[in-house]
């Protein structure tokens, strides 16, 4: 019975002890709800910038030409960066060899890349793209130059200017009207005959499309450019550098006799009838986006040969200044020809 007593002594000197030792704070330390334990440490993810660095981030966002982030080397201090300095393909790339959860959308890449623009700058780029369309990959309408027509050469698009003809006029690429009436009781008639027997531009596709600048642009207007002769003895007037809205068109095919091309008079009540006319081809036209340019498409191929493309200005005149042009597959390439440009990649620039 000592020896029983004895022991159970030691133990309890022991626990007396052991309890001892554990400090009061923690012996009444409530236990701290999931929500407000120590959670895990966040992940942190490179952002890279496009001199090839990187920034160690726990987060980051993408707001218009800023990009906000979460710096990992500063305590998770929130800073910003311009968007043109950070690469955020490669960035996401990163986090998605990294973490293949995380999508990886090229697409979202480049949108994230767009800035977020105001409705007031919205309306403002949105008459710029208006200005010059894109009519073909990688190629716009230039904003200088009133009639064009897309033509392919060895597999490339390219758009060329048409200057007019007809009148003591110099070659240019403005937009003029000499008024000249059809008589609609008569037959066909030599109206205009075009200096030479081919045109400077020739064409190597049999399925061109023109465009013909719209309306009044204002910046043309101030630096000189179209002008009205009316051959009915009204004095000059200035007149918009585009066609008039009300204005239709027309290819004629044209004839070449010894060192000439004849422009012959054609019925314009005909137009739009489905009645063909000799050498008249009638044209589809579109108004591109914005209202300034208009797409001219014939409705048919266009046969080897030279052709003029003829404004109607109501329904007994016509514009005597033509824009001419031939249809040769084997031809030269045009010199003022408008190759497609690829958008250059962005490049950083010290001040």
């Amino acid at each position: 019975m000592g020896r029983l007593h004895l022991s159970l002594s030691l133990v309890a000197l022991a626990s007396a002890i052991a309890t001892s030792a554990v400090p009061a704070a923690a012996q009444h330390e409530p236990m701290l709800p999931p929500d407000q334990q120590a959670q895990p440490q966040p992940a942190r993810m490179r952002l890279y910038l496009t001199n090839g660095s990187y920034q160690l981030v726990l987060s980051y966002k993408v707001s218009g030409k800023l990009v906000t982030y979460r710096s990992a080397e500063r305590n998770g201090e929130t800073e910003e960066i311009p968007l043109e300095l950070v690469d955020l393909v490669r960035t996401r790339q990163w986090q998605h060899d990294h973490d293949p959860s995380q999508p990886h959308d090229p697409a979202q890449e480049l949108a994230d890349r767009a800035p977020v623009l105001s409705p007031k700058l919205a309306l403002e780029e949105a008459a710029r793209a208006a200005r010059t369309p894109t009519v073909a990959p990688n190629l716009k309408l230039p904003a200088e130059i009133s009639v064009l027509v897309l033509d392919t050469f060895e597999g490339t698009p390219e758009l060329v200017p048409l200057a007019q003809q007809g009148s003591d006029l110099n070659k240019e690429t403005a937009h003029a009207v000499l008024k000249g009436a059809i008589n609609p009781s008569s037959g066909p008639h030599r109206i205009l005959e075009l200096k030479g027997q081919a045109a400077e531009v020739q064409l190597h596709v049999d399925d061109p499309a023109f465009f013909v600048r719209l309306g009044k642009d204002e910046e043309a207007s101030e630096s000189g450019g179209a002008f009205v002769v009316d051959t009915y003895g009204a004095g000059d007037r200035p007149v918009p550098v585009g066609s008039a809205l009300t204005s239709g068109y027309v290819l004629q095919r044209v004839e070449p006799r010894q060192d000439e091309r004849v422009v012959d008079s054609f019925r314009i009540a005909l137009l739009e009838t489905g009645r063909k006319q000799p050498d008249i081809i009638e044209l589809d036209a579109q108004p591109l986006p914005g209202g300034r340019w208009l797409k001219l498409t014939p409705r048919q191929r266009l046969e080897f040969g030279e052709y003029a493309l003829i404004e109607v200005l109501d329904d007994r005149n016509v514009n005597l200044n033509v824009w001419d042009f031939g249809v040769h597959s084997d031809a030269k390439e045009n010199l003022e020809a408008i190759h497609p440009q690829p958008p250059r990649p962005p490049t950083l620039v010290r001040h």
